[in-house]
């Protein structure tokens, strides 16, 4: 199992909390970016540099996860096209993105997108707070555990 994490809007202490837990359990982590940012010196730890425009480091990790992977992204339209890939997802704030819920997020997001469009809702949603990285990190552990169990 790889995770891949969508690095490019991930908080530093989220990839932070993902490295040091994935490295910890031998699990490869495959940070995607458009832009260079700095990565441990880890054989466990990779850093694919992709070019700039609108979701090339999401069909980066879309094309190359592989059933099994789990990947770090707040991207409700990446996290259905990896899970249709039978990878999962884990979003920044603890939340899972499995076959039994990404599509209620990701119409739930387009609901949202056009109502900020036609100017009846402003703005997104709230800002990373400590609770959303105790969240995450404690989501991200269970998983983690739970994988490699079943190694």
């Amino acid at each position: 199992m790889n995770l891949w994490i969508d690095a490019d809007a991930c908080h530093t202490d989220i990839r932070a909390i993902t490295i040091n837990a994935a490295v910890r359990r031998g699990f490869k982590v495959i940070l995607v970016a458009n832009c260079p940012i700095p990565v441990p010196d880890n054989e466990l730890v990779a850093f694919e540099l992709v070019p700039s425009g609108p979701d090339v480091a999401d069909d980066y990790i879309a094309n190359n996860c592989e059933a099994g992977d789990l990947v770090i992204t707040n991207d409700v339209p990446l996290a259905s096209r990896i899970v249709e890939k039978g990878a999962s997802g884990l979003d920044p704030r603890g939340g899972e993105f499995t076959e039994d819920t990404v599509q209620e997020r990701l119409a739930m997001r387009n609901f949202m997108e056009e109502m900020r469009m036609g100017g009846m809702v402003e703005g997104g949603p709230s800002g990373h707070s400590p609770a959303d990285t105790r969240q995450f990190s404690s989501a991200l552990d269970r998983l983690l555990t739970k994988k490699a169990r079943g190694r």
